[in-house]
């Protein structure tokens, strides 16, 4: 249960860099910590104390395996949020190459 709590309290991180940052690159990196924080839950959704890796052996039929969906979904997802944290960096160096500021208040003054 604890494992859950600390998943949220990295979640609530995240957020908080989210919230109260100005500089652009902290708020990819604070995306990046939410980001984490569900990968972690989402693995540890699948998993349960005791429980042995998802080969079925006919032989042994009392045995609890561990789900592997989650582990999958993780996986892609993985793949997912670091081709999107590329996607955002590539624009963030394409607005600082513009506007010379990382600065969201600064960039909101100068529309241009």
């Amino acid at each position: 249960m604890i494992v859950y709590i600390l998943c949220f309290i990295l979640f609530l991180v995240g957020l908080y860099g989210v919230i109260t940052r100005r500089n652009l690159i902290k708020i990819v990196i604070s995306l990046s910590i939410m980001e984490f924080s569900i990968f972690l839950f989402f693995a540890l959704i699948g998993y349960f104390e005791g429980g042995n890796v998802p080969i079925v052996d006919p032989s042994m039929p009392d045995v609890k395996y561990v789900d592997p969906l989650p582990q999958a979904m993780v996986l892609t997802a993985i793949v997912i949020g670091l081709a999107t944290t590329a996607m955002l960096m590539s624009v963030i160096i394409r607005i600082y190459r513009k506007y010379k500021t990382l600065d969201i208040r600064e960039i909101k003054k100068l529309r241009g």
